[in-house]
């Protein structure tokens, strides 16, 4: 039986892939005590690779946004194969959110709110989170987002 979380993104049309393979010599997740921390994410969809390239020179904000809520959805993935179970979220604390931008560009917030109000709208209270949103010159693979994640483990049923 589908848990609760689980349940919201069936509704919601939004099918978890597997967790992504780390593309380095890291782990895509560590638990620490209560909290996982969860590595980068690109925005890898069933046809690889969804955004190349930078804002402010060839990517728009509504691309880099359904990126940013692409890597989210990979967050979740990852929080799936680490945790076992989506319910054992408690609440998302932070959100890291990297666009590889031009020196002029400076929506940075904006592209990153595709990651923040998917998880707002697929947690709930749990998915609201502090977060950064930092421009850079350059991202793994020439992706035009990578978001990481720090997550709560609920130390409710299930935990």
């Amino acid at each position: 039986m589908a848990g609760r979380i689980e349940t919201r993104l069936t509704e919601l049309g939004v099918v978890l892939p597997e967790a992504p393979a780390p593309a380095a010599n890291y782990v895509p997740a560590v638990i620490s005590g209560s909290t996982l921390y969860v590595s980068g994410q690109l925005p890898f969809g069933p046809d690889g690779l969804t955004a190349t390239g930078r804002l402010g020179e060839n990517v728009t904000v509504e691309q880099a946004r359904e990126a940013a809520k692409l890597c989210a959805v990979n967050i979740l993935a990852q929080a799936r194969a680490a945790l076992g179970d989506l319910d054992r979220i408690g609440r998302v604390v932070k959100l890291t959110g990297f666009v590889a931008s031009t020196p002029e560009f400076y929506d940075q917030p904006k592209v990153v709110n595709g990651a923040s109000d998917f998880l707002a709208e697929a947690l709930g209270e749990a998915g609201r989170h502090a977060r950064s949103a930092v421009g850079v010159a350059a991202l793994p693979l020439g992706a035009a987002v990578e978001v990481e994640a720090i997550i709560e483990i609920s130390s409710g049923a299930g935990a």
